[in-house]
Formats: C-alpha cells, structure tokens, sequence
C-alpha cells in the first residue's frame, strides 16, 4: 500500500463549504422570517462556489478535473461488472456529483429570481415579471425537495462504501490523502489556476447580487396643489 495526495485543498474547502452552506439554507428557508435574508445571502455564496467548482474542473489538480472523472458508458459498464479500477470518483459516484452539482445550480439560480410576493425578491427579480417570478418560486420549493432526496442519497452511498465496501470516503476528503495499492497523487491545480478560479467566482458572486442592475427611475411627482 502507498499514500498518495488525492484531493487538493482548495476541492476539499468547496466540498464542505457546500454541506455547510446547503444545511443553513434548509434552515434558514424552513424558518423563514427574518432569516430569509440570510437564506438569500447564503444562495448567492451558493453561486460562487458552484461557478468556482465548474472553474476547478478545468484548471484544478489531477483528480478534480472533470475529464479524469466524466462517467463515460465504458466505465459505467466496468464497474457494474467489477473490473473498474482508478482513483478518485468511480463512475456512479461521478453521476451523483455532477447531479447534486447542477441540481444545487439551478436552485441557486432559480433563487436569484424568487418573490414571496410580500417582502422578499431575489436580487435577479426586477430582470422578468412578476408572473414568471411566482412561477419559478414554486419550482424553487419543489426542487428544494429534489435536492433533500439526492443529498439524503448521497449521504447513504458514503455509509454503504465505508460498511459494506470498507472505502472510507471521508477521510480522503478531510485529509487529502488516500492509501491505494497503486496509484500517483494528483498534479496540477497551482496558484495560478486557484486565483483564475477565485476571481470568476467572485465576479460571479457579484453578478448575482444584481448590483449592475439600473436602478428604476423615480415615480412622477403630483402636480402642485394636488394632494392624495
């Protein structure tokens, strides 16, 4: 057996920033209230990591990169049939991620464009009308339901494969590191590429907030003398 360097920093922080940030929006949009400002901070952040992960894909080191692990049928077909063998995702589990990671993408954005048609709007709202707004808040709802299941899914494969398959998914996840028969620790992924990534993130993080939305133009006064 050999120790090799799996998962890079910055792959770990946006995992757990995104278990994090996924249980305080459950929280926040369950109770509801004040909290649902705090619910509409917490989707934009949302946003920037999902944005900073599709970056990290591309530019990350070698097992993050989506190529290394896209779940093509052969692979699919190799491991149902036992004979798969690599490093980090196995084919199933490269489903899953890019499932939870476009399902908490589309809720984000959905998010942006939300009304509960009292006191709170998405930032994104003054971009379409009011009727497609209440439209997407239901879908908002119903997804939000979607993704509890996936992440519920998630959360039992990772206890299957630590009980039943003696893979402790976590700990390479905490760590970074992984004891492997045979295998080469990741490359790539340097601060060049983690400030790329930074940035894009943030500038989507920006973007999300609506502040480059024009500000409506002020309500014509009354004529003087007239009051109402």
């Amino acid at each position: 057996m050999q120790k090799i360097r799996i998962w890079d920093l910055p792959t770990r922080l946006f995992h757990w920033l995104l278990v994090a940030a996924i249980a305080a929006l459950f929280v926040t949009g369950k109770v509801g209230g004040n909290w649902i400002e705090w619910h509409g901070k917490i989707g934009i952040f949302v946003v920037g990591l999902v944005v900073f992960r599709i970056v990290w894909g591309f530019l990350g080191s070698t097992y993050a990169r989506f190529w290394q692990f896209f779940p093509r049928p052969a692979a699919i077909a190799a491991y149902l049939k036992g004979s798969w063998h690599g490093e980090g995702h196995n084919p199933l589990g490269a489903l899953s991620v890019f499932a939870l990671l476009s399902l908490v993408g589309i809720q984000a954005v959905l998010g942006l464009l939300t009304t509960d048609e009292i006191s709170f709007q998405g930032p994104l709202f003054p971009l379409i009308s009011e009727d497609l707004a209440v439209r997407l808040t239901g879908w908002h709802h119903w997804l939000a339901n979607v993704l509890l299941i996936f992440a519920g899914l998630h959360f039992a494969s990772i206890i299957f494969y630590a009980r039943v398959k003696k893979n402790n998914l976590l700990l390479p996840m905490i760590t970074g590191w992984k004891q492997v028969e045979k295998g080469e620790s990741a490359k790539g992924g340097g601060a060049v590429a983690l400030v790329i990534a930074l940035l894009i993130a943030f500038a989507a993080i920006w973007a999300s907030t609506g502040a480059w939305i024009p500000a409506p133009p002020p309500a014509p006064e009354a004529p003087a003398g007239l009051s109402f």
